[in-house]
């Protein structure tokens, strides 16, 4: 998912062409072309960042264009072009690689029809990350990484299904970018 207008960075710059060693985003396709088992890399884009659109153009990754209403409008419509499992992870997680992507897919039901990957409220904070959305799993507030496991051939029109969660305290996909604090944050690191 990189096609959002990233507003909470409050920066003139797209968010996920900036820069950690790399732009943010090719650390995220790195780590997808580096674990080897896709059949296919797709970034969902959309007119609210396009030069991000053209950054991965450049990179040969197929796109697919969205409206750009938001980041579960773009996933819901992008959800009716696949038919089969697909990885789900924003493009704004600089620390991704292909062994915590590995793990994920190994702890993944596949009967689930949607798998959401969590980490523990105080765990991101611990590093410093703070989240305007929690969600409570087994009793524990938790924050979503952007990482979901979907198989869409399980979901029309978006309608309500059960929700299964991963709890999968790492720092590799805690760390994402919403914020110039964040920005700051993975800098540091």
């Amino acid at each position: 998912m990189c096609g959002g207008k990233g507003t909470r960075m409050k920066s003139s710059e797209e968010k996920l062409l900036l820069k950690y060693k790399k732009p943010m985003i090719e650390h995220v396709l790195n780590a997808f072309e580096n674990s080897e088992i896709f059949s296919k890399v797709v970034c969902v884009t959309s007119n609210n960042a396009p030069k991000t659109r053209e950054f991965v153009s450049e990179m040969q990754v197929d796109i697919l264009e969205t409206k750009g209403s938001g980041y579960v409008d773009d996933l819901g419509q992008s959800l009716l072009k696949f038919d089969e499992l697909i990885f789900v992870a924003s493009g704004d997680m600089p620390l991704l690689d292909s062994e915590i992507i590995k793990k994920i897919i190994k702890l993944v039901n596949e009967k689930n029809v949607w798998t959401s990957v969590l980490v523990r409220k105080s765990f991101l904070q611990s590093l410093g990350f703070e989240a305007e959305f929690f969600v409570d799993c087994n009793g524990e507030e938790c924050v979503y990484t952007g990482i979901s496991v979907i198989d869409p051939k399980r979901i029309q029109n978006m309608q309500y299904v059960t929700e299964s969660y991963i709890i999968l305290d790492d720092k590799r996909i805690a760390t994402n970018l919403n914020t110039q604090k964040d920005y700051d944050l993975i800098c540091a690191t």
